[in-house]
């Protein structure tokens, strides 16, 4: 496969569905059968890369003229799991997320009003005829959302520290676990939270997160990957991260009343994420 760049795109971080093969309906299951046999399917990098291509031309094409046949492919247990990856979709959402991320001059730089406006209305009347999509995959920029570590455990956790050198492969951090098993989580961390604060945005996005697992098959699995993040987290840090067993800590302190407790694990979380938050804002 011809790569359009050899740029490693960092900076974003993934929660990703795989819904087992069984899942999808005919003629798309036979799709992906044949799919997940192919030797040469695309990476995690190439579907960035293929992503940034299109901002290159002029005017830039914020959202693929047709919607990708391709996905991310994983076998668990003798089961083959399906993650589509649904470019085109994506795109559109994440155009709404535009106006919130970048300042207008700079927005308007990177994408004219005159882009947006039609991309917007295509993504309208495309709505109209698919009421029910929705993304096998949620990125988010410049962090993981507390939320999503809600559904993982510490006992989850995949790092490999990577090979090192800028052509090198680059460290992994990641947690995968079973879709019953998040729901589970979702569902009791939303009970404590209810109990011990007002609404607010960590209960607003579990409980958005919640229903967006709840459009999946039972039997999926469910993958938080720190994605082009472990670019912007010193190796020390990375290696050291347990963002997942300090939300769990302090979700539990919540639940017996030990504000102390909580205070501290939030706080861990806090100075660990503040080397990407200054990040952000130098750029």
């Amino acid at each position: 496969m011809p790569k359009v760049s050899s740029l490693i795109v960092p900076y974003a971080a993934y929660l990703r569905v795989y819904e087992p093969l069984a899942a999808f309906p005919e003629p798309e299951r036979d799709h992906w059968a044949r799919y997940a046999r192919r030797p040469d399917r695309p990476s995690y990098q190439d579907e960035l890369r293929r992503s940034l291509a299109d901002l290159l031309p002029t005017p830039p094409v914020p959202v693929p003229v047709h919607e990708s046949g391709d996905a991310f492919v994983l076998e668990a247990e003798g089961v083959i799991h399906i993650c589509p990856w649904r470019t085109r979709l994506r795109g559109w959402q994440a155009l709404g997320g535009l106006a919130e991320e970048l300042p207008p001059p700079l927005l308007d730089a990177v994408l004219p009003p005159l882009v947006r406006h039609q991309a917007t209305q295509d993504y309208e009347r495309w709505l109209a005829g698919n009421p029910d999509a929705r993304p096998w995959i949620r990125t988010a920029t410049w962090q993981v959302p507390l939320n999503w570590f809600v559904l993982v455990s510490d006992e989850e956790r995949e790092y490999d520290k990577g090979s090192g050198g800028t052509d090198d492969a680059p460290p992994v951090l990641r947690y995968r676990t079973p879709m019953v098993q998040a729901r589970r989580r979702v569902a009791r961390a939303l009970r404590t939270l209810k109990n011990a604060m007002d609404e607010g945005p960590l209960i607003d996005g579990l409980v958005d997160v919640g229903r967006w697992l709840e459009e999946f098959h039972p039997r999926s699995l469910v993958e938080l990957d720190y994605g082009g993040l472990v670019h912007a987290l010193p190796a020390g840090d990375l290696e050291g991260d347990h963002s997942a067993a300090d939300v769990a800590e302090g979700i539990e302190a919540l639940r017996v009343g030990d504000g102390v407790a909580a205070g501290e694990a939030y706080g861990r979380l806090v100075e660990r994420w503040r080397s990407v938050r200054d990040l952000r804002s130098a750029n």
